[in-house]
């Protein structure tokens, strides 16, 4: 065969491998996956168009086609807690993976406090060497902002090793090491937060087109005041004013101010709209899980009320879109801060009792007055763990501090009755601190608590009528009402304005 010939031959079959598409599944089908016990499970990838794909796992096999677009998706039925499996999908090619779990797959998001690595939490250096455990799973998804839902997502699944989890979520790794003891089987935890963000850039787009049509209009109006040029010009001058006062004050031996920040351009910023979702939890879908997670509220302080509304609305969306039904969903309130509102509070308050199959973790004695990054995570990850333990997985736990269920007045005294008394009230660390009682002039004083069988008792010498009592009613309130269960009561208000 001359050279030509076999030239000829060299070039058509690099053509071939350009134009032929093997069968590849998506990034969340890799050796170390966890898939969802007891679900039925979608798997899915690309292909060339037309072709046939097989998946076979634990005994089933499921086939599909690859449409147009090269897309193949196959559902495999229900399968038992357990593993490693083999996972087989056959097209023109065949990928073999050999370490694939069955067990519970929860996705923790939000923003800081939940992106908070394990290294850098309370005792995170002291845990990390303890934390190899190759029936846990991690999958980190990388930041990411789109304008539209996406598909892909570059990461894989890593075994929960002291490298893979020291940048892992704190929350979520003390979350799913409580789980594992619990259940003693295979757990997968996916990581998709990033620190400072909207709820409402985690929002299904039309959901929140539906919901909160302002957060569209602020994003118009700010698009339409934003000048990059001047913008740029004013950080500047920032910069060269910050320059002389950092001499000035290194020359007096006083401390140096940070530099300004520069302006966040809301035509690539992470806060826009919808974004956040389309880039980081729609490249998820439809992976089968069992609930979530989240920690997240902290920049949506100064629009509390409308929090009220675009909480619950993010947590719906979720669901719309995985087609799970009102799967377990939750939550962190957020802890004492001298920037956070007790309002904000009050907010996720109410998306907790207002909206099926959530629950919030309370930590007001884990908060910092002027860190917003509180340190103490394996609290938060545990009192979570703690909510999937008795919602989701039946055990006959507590799982909640008190929480104020009625008001009534007797004899010039307000008389405070709880739900989720975790086996009766507690005054920890001495009388109880946090009360404010008023009367119809709606001027709150310093009030006595004192509890009383199931009760609290509240009272003023300067109200003689009671109407109305708050707890915990401050930005960094100093509380001690707990239950026998260990778990502190959220701050509330009888006077809510709903």
């Amino acid at each position: 065969m001359n050279r030509k010939r076999l030239l000829l031959i060299a070039v058509l079959c690099v053509g071939q491998v350009v134009v032929r598409a093997e069968v590849q599944p998506h990034p969340l089908f890799t050796e170390g996956a966890v898939l969802q016990r007891e679900a039925r499970i979608p798997v899915w990838g690309t292909a060339k168009t037309g072709e046939k794909v097989t998946v076979e796992f634990c005994g089933q096999t499921a086939t599909a086609t690859a449409g147009a677009d090269g897309k193949w998706q196959a559902k495999l039925g229900k399968c038992k807690a357990g593993g490693p499996f083999k996972l087989v999908i056959r097209g023109a090619n065949t990928i073999t993976l050999t370490n694939v779990c069955v067990g519970e797959v929860w996705v923790c998001s939000g923003q800081s406090n939940m992106e908070w690595p394990l290294r850098a939490a309370e005792n995170g250096v002291q845990v990390i060497p303890n934390t190899a455990d190759p029936q846990l799973r991690l999958f980190h998804v990388p930041k990411a902002t789109a304008d539209e839902p996406q598909t892909g997502v570059k990461a894989v699944w890593q075994v929960c090793d002291p490298k893979s989890v020291e940048s892992f979520s704190a929350v979520g790794y003390f979350f799913a090491r409580d789980l594992r003891k619990a259940l003693n089987i295979p757990v997968g935890m996916i990581e998709s937060d990033w620190g400072g963000t909207y709820a409402e850039a985690w929002t299904e787009p039309a959901s929140l087109k539906k919901a909160l049509p302002e957060a569209l209009t602020r994003q118009a109006e700010a698009l339409a005041k934003f000048d990059p040029v001047k913008a740029k010009a004013q950080h500047e001058q920032a910069l060269a004013k910050h320059k002389e006062v950092v001499a000035k004050a290194k020359a007096e031996g006083k401390p140096a101010p940070n530099a300004p920040r520069a302006p966040q351009d809301p035509r690539t910023g992470p806060n826009r709209p919808s974004v956040l979702y389309n880039g980081m939890i729609a490249p998820l879908l439809p992976y089968a899980i069992r609930g979530a997670i989240w920690y997240q509220g902290e920049s949506n302080n100064g629009r509390q009320k409308e929090y009220q509304t675009l909480f619950p609305a993010m947590i719906g969306s979720w669901r719309k879109v995985w087609g799970l039904g009102d799967f377990p969903f939750f939550f962190v309130q957020i802890a004492p801060h001298q920037g956070m509102t007790p309002e904000l509070r009050e907010a996720q308050l109410i998306a907790w009792q207002k909206t099926p199959n959530t629950a919030m973790a309370v930590i007001t004695d884990h908060g910092h007055a002027t860190d917003i990054h509180p340190r103490a995570k394996e609290p938060v990850g545990g009192r979570l763990a703690l909510a999937a333990r008795a919602l989701t997985y039946g055990e006959k736990i507590e799982y909640s501090g008190p929480v104020f269920k009625k008001l009534k007045v007797s004899g010039g005294k307000a008389v405070l009755t709880f739900e989720h008394l975790g086996g009766g009230l507690v005054a920890k660390d001495g009388d109880l601190r946090g009360f404010t009682l008023a009367g119809a002039d709606k001027k709150f004083v310093a009030a006595n608590a004192m509890i009383e069988g199931d009760t609290v008792v509240v009272s003023a010498t300067e109200v003689k009528a009671p109407v109305a009592v708050r707890y915990g009613w401050t930005n960094v309130p100093d509380l001690n009402l707990f239950n026998k269960a260990g778990l502190p009561a959220t701050p509330f208000r009888t006077d809510t304005e709903k």
